[in-house]
């Protein structure tokens, strides 16, 4: 089940919104709609989140992001449609209820900080346990947990004004860490911060992300930021989700002309990684096979080299075409002396950093996952191909022969 889903949801500020939202199912346009004061900020927006995800909501000023975001804390309600938070519908809940599952389920992350100016740092860490109720031995207990995750050990008793921009936004990020909530809601959260600075903070939520697994819903204007940090990006305009992809679909796919645009100036070796661009091993050789069973498959594919892998994918290296055929010729039986090294890869390694290692080596590259296990190959001229047009097609004509078509 989805942490947080959106079905069919609307938000229209003005006179008889209901009625407003009646009219644009019947096709009638927000230039419609503003000619009676009526202001659509969210329409018809659907989305889930799933458990563990990093959700990014993409636009600039006025599309509705911010709009959207105040609907799953319940800050908003929704015109129409239904939010739920961990299987809760909040559009049905009021009062204490709201409360509670903003209280135990949600916290936020805001783009001004929103510290408290009076209280120390340690203090505003703690502040949503407070809230929860904790005594105030846990609280600081938890609150000095969650400023050792942001890197503030040691500033418990400091004011915010004596510190700088940066380190106040981890007080931010660390008071909702200390809640310990299901969801982390991020509205604009680092673009006060100079670009230095909200680099390091994107690279911390992504490793506290890791550690964590938290659910976290991140707003952002910035095309750079949403692809950094989303596995999944929403993409608004006037109201609407135009798009939700993973940054390679968006990239790769755009839904229509106005994506398109938004990411022609996107540089590509920064964004896409080596698990966007690989492709599948055409045949791989299995470690405790022999020069024989490794030259019908060289034969059977016209390929120079074979990728060498272990029962469970582990990549244990590469064999070559004229070493097979000399173990061949000799009667061999196994592979003593044939393996040679593989340039490999990781899975998120960008493609701006297989440039060297593709150059270097004469043959594909592999792509490995954490384990060493082998995921897929990029052969050189796929990483050109992706460097280059994005449409472009790759043709095979022989055994080491590629084109761009």
């Amino acid at each position: 089940m989805p942490v947080i889903e959106a079905r069919e949801v609307y938000k229209v500020f003005g006179p008889r919104p209901e009625r407003a939202v009646e009219r644009m199912r019947a096709g009638a346009s927000r230039e419609d709609l503003r000619k009676d004061k009526l202001t659509p900020a969210v329409i018809d927006a659907t989305f889930d989140v799933a458990e563990g995800e990093i959700f990014v909501v993409m636009g600039l000023s006025g599309s509705g992001k911010s709009t959207l975001i105040r609907m799953v804390n319940g800050l908003l309600m929704p015109t129409a449609g239904t939010m739920k938070i961990a299987g809760e519908d909040i559009t049905r809940l009021k009062g204490k209820d709201l409360r509670r599952v903003r209280r135990e389920k949600v916290s936020m992350v805001f783009q001004h900080f929103a510290l408290l100016p009076h209280r120390t740092v340690g203090e505003n860490a703690a502040y949503g346990l407070k809230v929860q109720g904790l005594n105030r031995s846990e609280r600081e207990k938890k609150a000095e947990v969650a400023l050792q995750m942001v890197g503030l050990e040691g500033w418990g008793g400091s004011l915010p004004g004596e510190l700088s921009g940066g380190m106040r936004q981890r007080v931010g990020l660390a008071r909702a860490l200390a809640a310990e909530t299901d969801v982390m809601l991020m509205d604009e959260a680092f673009s006060a911060l100079d670009p230095l600075i909200r680099r390091e903070m994107q690279d911390q939520l992504v490793d506290l992300q890791h550690q964590l697994g938290k659910t976290i819903l991140f707003i952002t204007h910035d095309l750079n930021e949403a692809m950094r940090l989303g596995d999944r990006i929403a993409m608004m305009r006037d109201g609407r989700i135009v798009q939700i992809g993973t940054t390679e679909q968006i990239l790769n796919d755009p839904a229509n002309d106005y994506v398109a645009q938004f990411v022609q100036d996107v540089d590509r070796t920064r964004v896409l990684t080596a698990s966007a661009v690989m492709e599948p091993a055409v045949a791989v050789l299995g470690s405790e096979q022999g020069p024989r069973a490794a030259h019908k498959l060289l034969r059977e594919h016209q390929l120079s080299s074979l990728m060498v892998v272990s029962r469970d994918k582990t990549l244990q290296g590469i064999v070559h075409e004229q070493d097979v055929a000399v173990a061949v010729s000799r009667g061999s039986d196994n592979l003593d002396g044939l393996l040679r090294s593989a340039a490999t890869v990781r899975l998120d390694t960008p493609l701006a950093d297989l440039m060297t290692a593709a150059a270097e080596s004469v043959v594909a590259l592999a792509v490995v996952d954490n384990q060493g296990r082998l995921s897929g190959v990029i052969p050189r001229v796929t990483l050109l191909n992706a460097l280059g047009d994005p449409n472009a097609r790759v043709e095979h004509i022989g055994p080491d022969q590629e084109v761009m078509a």
